[in-house]
Protein backbone atom coordinates (compact mmCIF):
# COMPACT_ATOMS: atom_id res chain seq x y z
CA UNK A 1 0.00 0.00 0.00
CA UNK A 2 1.50 3.28 -1.23
CA UNK A 3 1.57 6.70 1.07
CA UNK A 4 -1.77 7.66 -1.42
CA UNK A 5 -3.38 4.42 -0.13
CA UNK A 6 -2.53 4.70 3.13
CA UNK A 7 -3.75 8.92 4.06
CA UNK A 8 -7.00 7.75 2.40
CA UNK A 9 -7.39 4.23 4.35
CA UNK A 10 -6.46 7.06 7.69
CA UNK A 11 -9.67 9.39 6.27
CA UNK A 12 -11.91 6.97 5.78
CA UNK A 13 -11.14 5.38 9.22
CA UNK A 14 -11.72 8.55 10.72
CA UNK A 15 -14.93 9.37 8.93
CA UNK A 16 -16.75 5.98 10.17
CA UNK A 17 -15.45 6.87 14.01
CA UNK A 18 -17.16 10.33 13.35
CA UNK A 19 -20.33 8.54 11.77
CA UNK A 20 -20.59 5.74 15.11
CA UNK A 21 -20.03 8.30 17.38
CA UNK A 22 -23.01 10.72 16.39
CA UNK A 23 -25.22 8.18 15.41
CA UNK A 24 -29.24 8.31 16.93
CA UNK A 25 -29.50 6.84 20.47
CA UNK A 26 -25.77 7.49 21.33
CA UNK A 27 -22.19 6.50 20.62
CA UNK A 28 -22.02 3.10 19.07
CA UNK A 29 -18.38 2.52 18.45
CA UNK A 30 -18.60 -1.09 20.36
CA UNK A 31 -21.12 -4.25 20.34
CA UNK A 32 -19.58 -5.45 23.30
CA UNK A 33 -21.87 -3.94 27.06
CA UNK A 34 -20.13 -2.00 29.19
CA UNK A 35 -16.80 -2.39 26.96
CA UNK A 36 -16.69 1.47 25.25
CA UNK A 37 -13.29 1.11 23.38
CA UNK A 38 -12.33 1.15 19.68
CA UNK A 39 -8.86 1.07 18.33
CA UNK A 40 -8.29 3.58 15.36
CA UNK A 41 -4.40 2.06 13.84
CA UNK A 42 -2.38 4.35 11.44
CA UNK A 43 1.02 3.82 10.04
CA UNK A 44 4.04 5.23 12.61
CA UNK A 45 5.20 7.82 9.79
CA UNK A 46 1.30 9.09 9.91
CA UNK A 47 1.64 10.30 13.42
CA UNK A 48 1.06 13.82 11.65
CA UNK A 49 -1.65 13.27 10.17
CA UNK A 50 -3.53 11.66 12.65
CA UNK A 51 -2.91 13.88 14.90
CA UNK A 52 -4.79 16.58 12.33
CA UNK A 53 -8.00 14.07 12.09
CA UNK A 54 -8.12 14.00 15.77
CA UNK A 55 -7.87 18.01 15.75
CA UNK A 56 -10.59 17.94 13.27
CA UNK A 57 -12.71 15.51 14.55
CA UNK A 58 -12.82 17.26 17.79
CA UNK A 59 -13.87 20.49 16.63
CA UNK A 60 -16.86 19.11 14.94
CA UNK A 61 -17.76 16.94 17.75
CA UNK A 62 -17.52 19.99 19.94
CA UNK A 63 -19.02 22.44 17.83
CA UNK A 64 -22.10 20.04 18.15
CA UNK A 65 -22.05 19.59 22.07
CA UNK A 66 -19.92 16.88 22.67
CA UNK A 67 -16.84 17.41 24.77
CA UNK A 68 -13.75 15.68 23.81
CA UNK A 69 -10.64 14.78 26.14
CA UNK A 70 -7.07 14.14 25.23
CA UNK A 71 -4.61 12.02 27.35
CA UNK A 72 -1.18 11.95 25.96
CA UNK A 73 0.58 8.91 26.98
CA UNK A 74 4.20 10.20 26.18
CA UNK A 75 3.27 12.59 28.74
CA UNK A 76 2.29 10.27 31.03
CA UNK A 77 5.23 8.30 30.70
CA UNK A 78 7.80 11.29 30.80
CA UNK A 79 5.95 11.96 33.97
CA UNK A 80 6.56 8.93 35.89
CA UNK A 81 10.21 8.57 34.70
CA UNK A 82 10.69 12.17 35.87
CA UNK A 83 9.54 10.82 39.50
CA UNK A 84 12.29 8.43 39.88
CA UNK A 85 14.60 11.09 40.24
CA UNK A 86 17.48 12.65 38.51
CA UNK A 87 20.15 10.53 39.94
CA UNK A 88 17.92 7.24 39.22
CA UNK A 89 17.79 8.49 35.37
CA UNK A 90 20.97 9.48 35.07
CA UNK A 91 22.45 6.26 36.34
CA UNK A 92 20.30 4.47 33.95
CA UNK A 93 21.49 6.91 31.17
CA UNK A 94 25.17 5.92 32.29
CA UNK A 95 25.04 2.54 32.27
CA UNK A 96 22.84 2.20 28.77
CA UNK A 97 26.18 3.73 27.02
CA UNK A 98 28.43 1.63 28.95
CA UNK A 99 25.83 -1.66 27.69
CA UNK A 100 25.82 -0.31 24.48
CA UNK A 101 30.08 0.07 23.93
CA UNK A 102 30.37 -3.35 24.18
CA UNK A 103 26.00 -5.19 23.06
CA UNK A 104 23.90 -2.77 21.44
CA UNK A 105 21.27 -4.83 21.88
CA UNK A 106 22.40 -5.99 25.73
CA UNK A 107 21.86 -2.09 26.26
CA UNK A 108 18.01 -2.02 25.43
CA UNK A 109 17.19 -4.78 27.08
CA UNK A 110 18.38 -3.75 30.22
CA UNK A 111 16.92 -0.21 29.42
CA UNK A 112 13.34 -1.63 29.04
CA UNK A 113 13.67 -3.93 31.62
CA UNK A 114 14.29 -1.31 33.94
CA UNK A 115 11.48 1.01 32.60
CA UNK A 116 9.16 -1.75 32.17
CA UNK A 117 9.33 -2.23 35.91
CA UNK A 118 7.92 1.01 36.43
CA UNK A 119 5.21 1.44 34.08
CA UNK A 120 3.60 -2.06 33.55
CA UNK A 121 0.83 -3.45 35.54
CA UNK A 122 -2.35 -1.92 37.59
CA UNK A 123 -0.37 0.25 39.58
CA UNK A 124 1.87 1.41 36.71
CA UNK A 125 1.26 3.39 33.56
CA UNK A 126 -2.56 2.34 33.71
CA UNK A 127 -3.05 4.31 37.04
CA UNK A 128 -1.79 7.61 35.34
CA UNK A 129 -4.23 7.13 32.72
CA UNK A 130 -6.74 6.38 34.70
CA UNK A 131 -6.23 9.38 37.40
CA UNK A 132 -6.20 11.73 33.71
CA UNK A 133 -9.42 9.68 32.59
CA UNK A 134 -11.30 10.68 36.10
CA UNK A 135 -10.20 13.91 36.00
CA UNK A 136 -11.28 14.31 32.74
CA UNK A 137 -14.58 12.74 33.85
CA UNK A 138 -14.87 14.75 37.09
CA UNK A 139 -15.13 17.83 35.17
CA UNK A 140 -17.91 17.46 32.76
CA UNK A 141 -20.06 15.26 35.12
CA UNK A 142 -23.48 16.01 32.86
CA UNK A 143 -21.78 15.21 29.86
CA UNK A 144 -20.94 11.93 29.61
CA UNK A 145 -23.55 10.87 27.16
CA UNK A 146 -21.67 12.98 24.40
CA UNK A 147 -17.86 12.77 25.77
CA UNK A 148 -15.19 11.19 24.05
CA UNK A 149 -11.87 10.29 25.22
CA UNK A 150 -8.92 9.61 22.94
CA UNK A 151 -5.71 8.11 24.11
CA UNK A 152 -2.91 9.35 22.15
CA UNK A 153 1.13 9.69 21.71
CA UNK A 154 1.10 5.68 22.00
CA UNK A 155 4.51 5.38 20.46
CA UNK A 156 6.22 6.58 23.20
CA UNK A 157 5.41 3.07 24.71
CA UNK A 158 7.33 0.97 22.20
CA UNK A 159 9.39 -0.55 23.44
CA UNK A 160 8.45 -0.93 26.71
CA UNK A 161 4.73 -1.76 27.17
CA UNK A 162 1.68 -3.43 25.13
CA UNK A 163 -1.19 -1.04 24.40
CA UNK A 164 -3.14 -4.32 25.02
CA UNK A 165 -1.89 -4.55 28.66
CA UNK A 166 -2.78 -1.15 28.94
CA UNK A 167 -6.46 -1.06 27.81
CA UNK A 168 -6.85 -4.32 30.26
CA UNK A 169 -6.19 -2.54 33.50
CA UNK A 170 -8.35 0.81 32.09
CA UNK A 171 -11.39 -1.26 30.67
CA UNK A 172 -13.41 -0.55 34.03
CA UNK A 173 -12.39 2.86 35.15
CA UNK A 174 -14.15 5.14 32.20
CA UNK A 175 -18.01 5.44 33.21
CA UNK A 176 -18.16 3.32 29.76
CA UNK A 177 -17.67 7.10 27.67
CA UNK A 178 -16.35 6.00 24.50
CA UNK A 179 -12.35 5.91 24.47
CA UNK A 180 -10.20 6.10 20.93
CA UNK A 181 -6.43 4.36 21.41
CA UNK A 182 -4.76 5.73 18.56
CA UNK A 183 -2.41 2.96 17.46
CA UNK A 184 0.40 3.87 15.35
CA UNK A 185 1.31 0.38 13.86
CA UNK A 186 0.47 -2.48 11.23
CA UNK A 187 -2.69 -4.76 11.02
CA UNK A 188 -2.52 -8.33 10.23
CA UNK A 189 -5.55 -9.95 9.29
CA UNK A 190 -8.99 -9.09 10.60
CA UNK A 191 -7.72 -8.61 14.40
CA UNK A 192 -3.49 -8.26 14.41
CA UNK A 193 -2.18 -5.72 15.17
CA UNK A 194 1.84 -5.14 15.05
CA UNK A 195 2.55 -1.99 17.65
CA UNK A 196 4.66 0.46 15.60
CA UNK A 197 5.00 -2.60 12.84
CA UNK A 198 7.72 -4.14 14.74
CA UNK A 199 6.59 -6.20 17.67
CA UNK A 200 4.63 -9.79 16.80
CA UNK A 201 0.89 -9.15 15.88
CA UNK A 202 -0.74 -9.06 18.86
CA UNK A 203 -4.56 -10.45 18.42
CA UNK A 204 -5.49 -9.75 22.29
CA UNK A 205 -7.97 -7.08 21.34
CA UNK A 206 -11.57 -7.00 22.65
CA UNK A 207 -12.17 -3.08 21.11
CA UNK A 208 -13.18 -3.02 17.53
CA UNK A 209 -10.72 -1.64 15.24
CA UNK A 210 -11.11 1.04 12.98
CA UNK A 211 -9.08 0.18 9.67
Amino acid sequence: MNQFQHDTQLATSFKALEKDLLRDGGAQISTTRNYNFAILPYEPDQEFQARRHVNALSSKLRETGWVTGTVALQTLLLERLRRLGPEYIQALIDREKRLYERDPARAINHLTEKVVQEIEGPDGLAADVIAEIKKILDAHPDSHDKLVIFLARAGALYPFLRTSALLKHVADHTDNVPVILLYPGHSDGETGLSFMGKLLPDRDYRPRIYR
